[in-house]
């Protein structure tokens, strides 16, 4: 494709050279430029992209696309633009064909739910004849097409080539999880959503965000830019959980008609004669369509609210509510998210990615209404990320289970002791009694917690005190199969883990 194509009704700051070259590929990342390649230079967090503009150069690059003059080459063509973010997002999907301009794309952001929703999605447009691809934390996937997932949304010209990737393998839709940091570095700008879910705001991302009024607002602009509706897609949803404290400010920013979903009372689709258990939820599906009866095996609250974040996208696409009942029903488990690990002694061990204060006390909230018995809880907070939720997370952590045991998650480049302190530090003031790992051993007496850097040696406890009849749980890493230490990132998977010490123990 022409560079000049690329830039159709795009505004520029300025330009040089010949704008008709040929463009064979595209990078915002001078190491992976080669002949043919328009180069991107970005203003990054870290480092700034114009700087390797001359060593794109000796690469062979086709043209530059910048934003500072300053750094123009003179050998090849450039263009100056106000936003390369965004200039490079829709050069990409032009690149790509816009392949997600004839095809149904839902987006879910939200702090929490929106992998579940995403597995539930997919069920109900299959069912529908609407085979989806999904794009989110764990994978970018569709049939025998599985790519991993190097971000929950990648860099807008990873983005649109994948796209482009699993419609030719055959999708009918996607279904995207959309993150605020690819909202706010307009990572999306470019695909053409039909449908855009909120499904709740809670503490997370801090650490890049500041506020949670920048959170709030980054994740707005799926709703009053993204889902605007236009002569190519007229017709557009968003779909708002409406028991969120936060739904009235998405209800005010969204661009086009909205949909809520809950158990308020001025939701759209709802529920009636909910049962809850250990054998999942049974309830009556209300929707603007009419009533299904549906039973899932699902567990919780905070599934509940998937589910009906899912049906209520369904209900905006105007698919059938058979299909979209059959979808709920048909999905049994997403991998990471209260997944059991076998086991031979009677334990409940579930693995979950809760990595939040809210998404923990959801969990534990839910386990705790469903048990019979003791929970005992591993958990840690991940290291160079938000700190303020460390104490937060200690304290929901200790607070619901009869035992706590705090340990490392993904340090990276932070002291893990220093992460546990600050954990520790939510605990204190519940009064618990702290215990080392070896007072444990002989059968506490009373709730408490234990510090345990160590996660494997954590994990093995937790399965060496669980008695028949307990729930184990092993919050914050889910479907990883790695520990970041430093800058280095070793493989290691609770569900790995707890299943060889359980083998161990039997």
């Amino acid at each position: 494709m022409r560079l000049e194509q690329l830039l159709h009704e795009l505004p520029l700051q300025a330009s040089h050279g010949d704008l008709s070259v040929a463009v064979a590929a595209l990078t915002c990342d001078s190491r992976q430029v080669a002949a043919g390649t328009l180069f991107f230079a970005l203003h990054g967090t870290k480092v700034d992209g114009h700087r390797f503009i001359h060593q794109a150069v000796a690469s062979g690059a086709a043209a530059i696309v910048l934003e500072d003059p300053t750094y123009a080459p003179a050998q090849i063509p450039w263009v100056q633009v106000t936003n390369g973010r965004q200039a490079m997002a829709l050069m990409a999907a032009r690149f790509f064909g816009q392949p997600t301009r004839d095809l149904p794309l839902i987006g879910i952001t939200g702090t929490n739910g929106k992998t579940t929703t995403s597995y539930l999605l997919e069920g109900i447009l299959t069912a529908a004849g609407l085979p989806a691809a999904v794009l989110g934390t764990i994978s970018y996937r569709f049939g025998d097409t599985c790519i991993e997932a190097s971000h929950t949304t990648p860099e807008s010209t990873e983005l649109q080539g994948i796209f482009r990737q699993l419609a030719d393998a055959g999708a009918k839709a996607f279904v995207m999880e959309v993150s605020s940091h690819s909202l706010e570095q307009r990572r999306v700008d470019g695909s053409v959503f039909d449908v855009g879910i909120f499904t709740n705001l809670t503490r997370d991302h801090l650490d890049y965000h500041g506020t949670m009024q920048a959170y709030s607002s980054a994740k707005q602009r799926l709703f009053s830019e993204l889902l605007k509706p236009d002569t190519s897609t007229p017709v557009r949803h968003a779909v708002i959980n409406a028991d969120d404290p936060a739904a009235e400010d998405f209800i005010q920013a969204a661009a086009c008609p909205v949909i809520r979903y809950g158990l308020a009372q001025d939701a759209e689709v709802t529920v009636r004669e909910m049962s809850s258990s250990v054998n999942g939820i049974s309830a009556i599906l209300v929707t603007p369509q009419g009533e299904q009866p549906f039973h899932s095996q699902l567990l919780g609250g905070f599934n509940l609210s998937n589910i009906l974040a899912a049906a209520t996208a369904g209900v905006a696409l105007r698919l059938p509510l058979q299909a979209i009942v059959q979808g709920i029903e048909q999905h049994t488990t997403v991998p990471g998210r209260l997944e059991r690990v076998v086991n031979g002694v009677g334990v409940t061990c579930l693995v979950d990615y809760a990595h939040t204060g809210d998404a923990l006390e959801n969990v534990l909230s839910t386990l705790k209404e469903l048990a019979t018995a003791r929970i005992i809880t591993v958990f840690g907070c991940g290291g160079d990320r938000d700190n303020g939720k460390r104490p937060i997370m200690g304290r929901i952590a200790a607070d619901y289970s009869d035992l706590a045991i705090v340990t490392s998650d993904n340090p990276r480049t932070e002291d893990p002791h220093e992460i546990l302190r600050q954990i520790r530090e939510g605990i204190l003031p519940l009064g618990l009694r702290e215990y080392s790992p070896d007072e444990l051993t002989t059968n506490p007496e009373y709730k408490g917690f234990v510090m345990l850097e160590n996660r494997h040696e954590a994990i093995r406890l937790g399965v060496q005190l669980a008695k028949p009849g307990d729930i184990l749980l092993l919050a914050g890493k889910g479907h990883e199969d790695y520990q970041i230490i430093g800058t280095t990132k070793h493989h290691f998977d609770d569900r790995e883990e707890a299943s060889n010490a359980f083998r161990e123990r039997t």
